[in-house]
């Protein structure tokens, strides 16, 4: 018999991107997995290079992703470039949105689950009706039917009631809804950390261990002593 490879053994988390506003929420959540020795395959929609490059002033492309992706993540929630250094890429693969033959566009593609990080509105009804109109879509519709862990940060507000309906929908299906909703008590001084609070929830969620944030120890004032 063969032995399998380590091609074979490979077992990523997938990760969304969508369009909504928030991609320092996703790069953070990719540094976090990859600090954490998790593999990665990484689809990025369409609509969300376009809020990459407004928020960040960065472009995504398929054709050079690698070189994009780590100037992305290097970058800081603030804007200051090369806030975060010597990040190792090489179990990060990339799948094109448009690709629907792509890896996790199959139940037998082996992965641990999926995190949409941000999720719009549009790709969390596109999720809860299974249209799989990209990628994106795809995977999540997939790791739904394999009863893998989606994870669904959502971005936006206010919330009406048919996007309600489909967050609820997908609570159903399986799915843990986690708005992208920052907390105080870990004592934040500065935006990323109020980034890496939302970031470390959605690892929570996933079981993979971080040290995002301070954790509520059962006491109070915690946050004003030492961060």
């Amino acid at each position: 018999m063969t032995e399998p490879t380590a091609e074979r053994t490979r077992t990523p988390w997938v990760v969304g991107v969508s369009g909504a506003s928030g991609t320092p929420y996703a790069a953070a959540v990719l540094r976090g997995l990859l600090d954490a020795g998790e593999a990665v395959d990484l689809v990025v929609s369409r609509a969300s290079r376009l809020t990459i490059l407004d928020e960040t002033g960065i472009s995504y492309r398929d054709s050079h992703w690698r070189e994009d992706l780590a100037t992305w993540l290097g970058r800081g929630a603030d804007g200051k470039p090369d806030t975060f250094t010597g990040l190792d890429l090489s179990d990060v693969r990339h799948w094109s949105a448009g690709d629907l033959a792509a890896g996790p566009s199959s139940g037998s593609y082996a992965v641990k689950g999926m995190l949409i990080v941000p999720a719009s509105t549009a790709s969390v009804a596109g999720v809860a009706l299974g249209l799989s109109k990209d990628l994106l879509q795809r995977a999540a519709s997939v790791t739904l039917k394999e009863r893998r862990k989606l994870v669904v940060a959502v971005r936006e507000t206010p919330l009406n009631g048919q996007t309600l309906k489909h967050l609820v929908a997908l609570d159903e299906a399986g799915a843990v809804v986690l708005p992208a909703s920052p907390a105080f008590y870990a004592g934040a001084t500065h935006i990323q950390d109020l980034v890496d609070f939302v970031a470390g929830r959605v690892l929570d969620a996933a079981g993979v261990p971080h040290g995002l944030y301070r954790r509520w120890e059962g006491e109070l004032g915690g946050a004003s002593r030492n961060p």
